[in-house]
């Protein structure tokens, strides 16, 4: 299971840390990943890692803004999102798969998702 939290609002400009906590076995190659979904858009990729590694894959509109990282000890993925944008405004949501060839940007390749938290970046 995943738990998402983190989420509020916040001024353009500004920093939240999201945090997705999983519960259950992870396995070294697996990815942990988050995605977002604003009004009325499709869900799209925003950064993931691979557990074993820590290094991050992120979307063209995030990255140097966005920086994913993972605690080993307590099986938790962050994002810290700086400079936030009004177009960061989305519900995110976090996502784990087992080890896989595909992409870590498709998120059909993902078989566990946690409920969403939302993220408001006013103007």
């Amino acid at each position: 299971q995943l738990q998402a939290s983190g989420g509020g609002l916040v001024q353009a400009g500004g920093s939240l840390r999201l945090s997705c906590t999983a519960s259950g076995r992870i396995f070294s190659n697996s990815a942990m990943g988050w995605f977002r979904q604003a009004p009325g858009k499709e869900r799209e990729f925003v950064a993931a890692t691979i557990w074993s590694t820590g290094s991050g894959t992120y979307a063209d509109s995030v990255r140097g803004r966005f920086t994913i990282s993972r605690d080993n000890a307590k099986t938790i993925v962050y994002l810290q999102m700086n400079s936030l944008e009004p177009e960061d405004t989305a519900v995110y949501y976090c996502a784990a798969r087992r080890p896989k060839t595909l992409s870590v940007s498709m998120a059909f390749s993902y078989d566990y998702w946690g409920q969403g938290t939302l993220v408001t970046v006013s103007s």
